[in-house]
């Protein structure tokens, strides 16, 4: 370019003149742009960082809560008082230490059924909450009970395995502890029952809320979580019987509330109650019964995660906002089925807390009013199988989890840290 000026001005130089200083302004200006180009490049957005509680839900799955599910089967129905219940004691006991928890404690009682003095308080039929009971029952009802007959399981392994009565005297329960890094003394409880009966495996009931709990357990103890709460996991025993072992826990660590021991420790053995969410069958939602007492076979489209509270407990409002929280959570997180909020909570091992502190229950019909009136046939009979359920009806519990898993990690201030 400068060459062509240059030839162009020897040969008119009037007019090649003027067109040089035209060019010449022409080239600083491209350059003095190329220039300031250079110096602030386009930048490029700066992507949001990622929802941690969603990153905590994610790590949930359906095929490991299913193993779970699968791993406490291998004990039969574990009915309270047995050689397979201790020994489904000791395996969740084992999986909570092989998650990282080196608080694991065990709640030890004594069981008489028969002795009024029992730690677990008086006979569910006498407690004012069995009076409260759920809602008017509607529609058809089908008959419901507890199958006693061992003939009546058909796998020959099983009917063996389930053959052992439970005994009387000492029984023992496991619990462990995601500590709180701001507020150690103040604490959530995530609770099911482990024991079953009705010479089945107790899949559903209550395999899967105690599945539940030890996945949320799982997810937590991971060295990168942080939360500013604790979390207290509680695998409850001889709830079949009564409720037995949330009573028990109740009478003896009520009064331990928020103490630090010992003094000036930094250590509390029994945070303050913030509120209480336990898990009770999970997965079976296929809808009421027909006008022939059966239920449809596969998981209804529109099922969804029952959320209890009892409104005649003293602590009704609160519990009443916990349920909504974890309503919200299911909003948020839960990836299929939707969350209903229910205030007929009764005769679970929330019931205990009740007037203590918000408590609440999760599970897959109401209690009272549906369950009761023969919504799970499977509930306390040899069918109550892991080959009972189907993918549908196991990826309802695990909404399950992923609702509470999201509610209660925004309650406690979950963050991940590097």
């Amino acid at each position: 370019m400068v060459a062509i000026v240059y030839r162009l001005a020897y040969r008119r130089p009037m007019k090649s003149l003027y067109f040089a200083a035209f060019l010449g302004l022409f080239l600083v200006s491209s350059a003095s742009a190329q220039s300031g180009s250079a110096a602030a490049p386009a930048v490029a957005p700066v992507p949001a960082p990622a929802d941690p509680i969603k990153v905590l839900v994610g790590r949930l799955g359906l095929e490991r809560y299913k193993a779970a599910i699968k791993g406490l089967t291998q004990f039969g129905d574990r009915r309270q008082g047995t050689d397979r219940n201790r020994a489904a004691t000791d395996w969740i006991e084992a999986q909570l230490k092989g998650y990282g928890y080196t608080n694991t404690q065990r709640i030890k009682y004594n069981f008489f059924p028969t002795d009024p003095r029992r730690p677990s308080g008086p006979a569910i039929a006498n407690r004012p909450d069995a009076a409260q009971g759920g809602g008017r029952y509607r529609g058809v009802i089908a008959p419901t009970g507890v199958n006693n007959d061992p003939l009546r399981q058909p796998d020959v392994k099983l009917r063996a395995l389930n053959a052992q009565p439970g005994d009387v005297g000492l029984r023992e329960e496991v619990y462990c502890t995601k500590v709180g890094t701001t507020h150690p003394e103040q604490m959530y409880i995530i609770g099911a029952h482990m024991d079953g009966h009705g010479w089945g495996e107790a899949a559903n009931d209550d395999g899967s809320g105690t599945a539940l709990v030890m996945e949320l357990a799982r997810v937590l103890a991971s060295p990168d979580v942080k939360t500013e709460y604790s979390i207290r996991f509680v695998i409850w025993n001889n709830e079949e019987t009564g409720l037995n072992g949330a009573y028990a826990y109740v009478a003896q660590r009520a009064a331990l509330q928020g103490k630090e021991d010992p003094v000036g420790s930094g250590q509390y053995p029994e945070p303050r109650w913030l509120g209480m969410i336990q898990h009770d069958m999970m997965l079976f939602d296929h809808g009421m019964p027909r006008a022939d007492g059966t239920v449809a076979k596969e998981q209804r489209p529109e099922a969804d995660v029952n959320i209890e509270f009892q409104s005649k407990a003293k602590f009704a409002a609160g519990a009443q906002q916990l349920a909504w929280a974890l309503a919200d959570a299911n909003e948020a997180y839960a990836t299929d089925y939707p969350a209903t909020v229910g205030q007929h909570m009764t005769n679970t091992d929330s019931t205990p807390f009740m007037d203590l502190v918000p408590a609440v229950s999760l599970r897959e019909n109401e209690r009272g009013r549906e369950i009761g009136a023969g919504s799970d046939p499977h509930w306390h009979q040899p069918t109550d199988l892991y080959a009972t359920f189907d993918d549908k009806d196991f990826r309802l519990g695990l909404n399950a989890a992923q609702t509470t898993l999201g509610a209660v990690a925004r309650l406690t201030g979950a963050t991940l840290v590097k």
